[in-house]
């Protein structure tokens, strides 16, 4: 019965080997099969690639420092009390680490300050472009706020941690020349823009949001008044952006949406008085970006890129204007 036992044996294991080795063919067919699929689909530009073109290579990787600001400068009159405040949030800055493959991109971010306990900040930025539609969306939570209130009862200052403001800022954009100028060139490498190129824009923005005294204010000093400034508002408008290629190794990118605030939400509230923007008031939000791009060879390549939102106002009741940015410098590599 031994030789019997062995046979049955050596036979199972053979069973197991020939499934186990099936069964890495089938996945290497399936894998083989997803990366022809996401190949395809990478070189299928919508582009004219005597403009715009992919770069070689399945996998981009890239180290990225980034840096992000926030200003207001808000004023109004509550019950025939004038009152102006310059603000501003701490500079963030984190550095990250992206990968891409075949267009399709993950990263993680690390902020030493947060790590250490000194930035307890909260801030989301998501960023798409494509070659008609793009957006940069931004939430920000912050207890870093400081600065300056002065008017009729006097000046006060404001300490980190006795404010919090929480933002939203929005800007889409629609590109008239898609088949020739490129964003994604510019801002996330994943094209190369082979000539000179610009377009007309059309866009929305959108900035919302409030600014907030704490408890810690009333704390060090029991006089000072409880201040709510709410922001909220749309506008409509159009732009232009050129990408200039000087020679095969740089792309420099500048852009600007200027739009006209068709309704706005904003007010002021001193101790418990609130006082109201005019809704229909003529006003301004202006989307800016600027980037520059350095191709050492194919596989090399590194990029500054600023991207800014900011409104300018004048209303007789209350004023809101923010400066909000986020400046990056990139060095990549194309395995």
């Amino acid at each position: 019965m031994k030789p019997f036992r062995h046979i049955l044996f050596s036979a199972i294991l053979l069973a197991f080997a020939n499934e186990a080795a099936a069964q890495t063919l089938t996945q290497s067919a399936r894998r083989a099969r997803l990366d022809s699929a996401l190949t395809a689909r990478y070189y299928r530009t919508p582009y004219d690639t005597n403009f715009v073109i992919r770069p070689e290579g399945k996998l981009t990787l890239k180290l990225r420092l980034n840096q992000t600001g926030n200003d207001f400068h808000a004023k109004g009159t509550v019950n025939d009390v004038y009152s102006e405040a310059d603000l501003k949030t701490s500079h963030k800055t984190t550095m990250s680490i992206g990968a891409s493959y075949r267009g399709i991109s993950a990263a993680v971010a690390i902020n030493p300050a947060k790590m250490k306990g000194l930035y307890k900040d909260y801030e989301f930025n998501l960023n798409y472009y494509s070659s008609r539609l793009s957006l940069d969306f931004s939430y920000q939570r912050s207890e870093t706020l400081a600065g300056d209130f002065t008017g009729d009862k006097g000046d006060l200052r404001l300490e980190s941690g006795e404010a919090l403001l929480k933002v939203l800022n929005i800007a889409g954009y629609y590109t008239f020349n898609h088949r020739r100028f490129s964003y994604p060139a510019a801002f996330t490498q994943s094209y190369i823009q082979r000539r000179s190129a610009g377009s007309w824009l059309a866009g929305i923005s959108y900035q919302g949001g409030s600014i907030k005294t704490t408890d810690d204010l009333k704390a060090r000093n029991p006089n000072a008044p409880d201040v709510r400034i709410y922001i909220g508002h749309v506008g409509i408008g159009g732009g232009y952006g050129y990408n200039w290629v000087p020679s095969r190794k740089w792309l420099l990118h500048l852009s600007i949406l200027p739009t006209v605030v068709v309704y706005n939400r904003n007010n002021m509230t001193v101790n418990g008085e609130r006082k109201e923007a005019q809704h229909m008031r003529l006003n301004m939000l202006f989307n800016e970006r600027a980037a520059v791009v350095y191709n050492f060879s194919p596989r090399y390549f590194a990029s500054l890129t600023a991207v800014v939102n900011n409104s300018v106002f004048k209303d007789d009741n209350v004023t809101v204007n923010q400066n909000k940015w986020r400046a990056r410098a990139s060095f990549g590599m194309r395995l």
